[in-house]
């Protein structure tokens, strides 16, 4: 499958090199990063290409539930934990197609979403101020000045790590069936990464386009959506259906550019927009950007993230976000798309697969004080199951039942 010297061309030639990349770490003077990435254009797609259609080919028309960590650890990569991870995503999606009568296509946060942006690129930690996380990819949660320098040998860890999960995904995926289901599960993670993501483009053997092989469905985040940078020009170049976050922030004419150069087309199953706006500024930002977009004749895929733009911060430090809200912004999310026309296809949440889980407050987790009893994420708080299956429950519904 390698065609190694023309992949070694697409790096120099492609059009994400000759534009800005923001939210990149700063390790290209590091002595081991040639050695990096030259190992990463020899190495072997981590998805292949034929995977990559039967997903796009599925998005049309589905329900989609795409969920998992706020950041992967390297250290959940094993089989054991890949296994409860994907027990959690069919779990939660079987509840969802029990409760709407549909099939659900099932997308992980998972085999590859090791690197993350960051609103400050330090932070304090017992009064000393060092490099913020940003992802095991990048840098060491380890809480030191030292620990948390770029290090590119980590993209060659993150490649392995994702081929662990990656492995037992296609495993499950198959089963006793002869062909793979097209419900999945998937894997998804935010290419962020320019200088790891760009050496995992592949060619199609079959049809000679371009794909990302480091997962089936990457995305883009608020923060790197910019049409005229790399992020968008890499995905651009790639036949995977791609996913872009849209905040409060973001106006019809910024989205429209976007969904431009990603989908000039307009083909079914390319696009995946991910609304992530707050359970108040959804109802002014989201309406004129669904019609903008359904008028000018793409055909996306919209998902409701009802989670970043709800998160807020205790006086203890910790980071939180309440059930409430979250559930409050995907069923207006979903009155939304129905009152424009559209189909809100589905949700992009934060799950942990461990069901003692306390990071957000809301169903088991009563108060403040009990999200002290077990929180583990690297980052951002995810929702433990049964808070996801609240969730779904009031999609379903339609309903915030007294969460507004």
């Amino acid at each position: 499958m390698q065609q190694t010297g023309s992949i070694a061309d697409l790096i120099q030639l492609g059009p994400w090199e000759r534009v800005p990349a923001v939210q990149q770490p700063d390790w290209r003077d590091h002595p081991a990063y040639d050695e990096a990435c030259r190992a990463l254009a020899e190495a072997p797609p981590l998805v292949t290409a034929a995977e990559v259609r039967r997903l796009r080919e599925a998005l049309p028309g589905a329900l989609v539930l795409q969920l998992g960590d706020c950041a992967e650890s390297f250290y959940e990569c094993t089989p054991r934990h890949t296994s409860e991870k994907l027990k959690t995503i069919d779990w939660l999606g079987d509840r969802f197609s029990e409760l709407t009568g549909r099939s659900v296509v099932r997308v992980g946060r998972m085999a590859g979403q090791f690197a993350k942006p960051r609103s400050a690129a330090t932070e304090w930690y017992d009064a000393v101020r060092i490099p913020s996380f940003r992802g095991h990819m990048i840098n060491s949660d380890i809480a030191t000045s030292e620990t948390r320098k770029a290090n590119p040998r980590r993209m060659v860890w993150a490649y392995e790590a994702s081929d662990q999960v990656q492995r037992v995904m296609r495993t499950y995926r198959q089963g006793d069936r002869p062909t793979a289901m097209p419900e999945g599960p998937w894997s998804s993670h935010e290419a962020l990464v320019i200088d790891y993501e760009s050496r995992l483009i592949r060619r199609d053997p079959d049809t000679d386009e371009l794909y990302l092989g480091s997962t089936h469905l990457p995305w883009v985040g608020e923060r790197t959506r910019q049409p005229d940078e790399a992020h968008i020009a890499m995905l651009s170049s790639v036949v995977n259906p791609v996913g872009c976050k849209v905040g409060p922030k973001a106006k019809p004419d910024d989205i429209l550019r976007v969904c431009e150069v990603l989908d000039p087309r307009r083909e079914p199953g390319r696009l995946v927009l991910i609304a992530r706006m707050g359970r108040d500024r959804i109802l002014e930002a989201l309406p004129p950007i669904v019609s903008r977009v359904a008028a000018a004749g793409h055909q996306a895929v919209w998902l409701s993230d009802p989670m970043h733009g709800n998160t807020v911060k205790l006086p203890t430090g910790l980071k939180t976000r309440y059930l409430a809200d979250v559930i409050t912004e995907a069923v207006r999310f979903r009155d939304i798309l129905d009152a424009a026309g559209q189909e809100a296809a589905g949700l992009h949440i934060e799950v942990a697969a461990d069901d003692e889980v306390t990071e957000c407050i809301g169903g088991p987790v009563v108060d403040e004080e009990e999200l002290q009893r077990h929180y583990t994420s690297l980052c951002d708080p995810r929702l433990n199951r049964h808070q996801a299956a609240e969730l779904i429950e009031a999609w379903a519904r339609g309903t915030t039942s007294g969460h507004a």
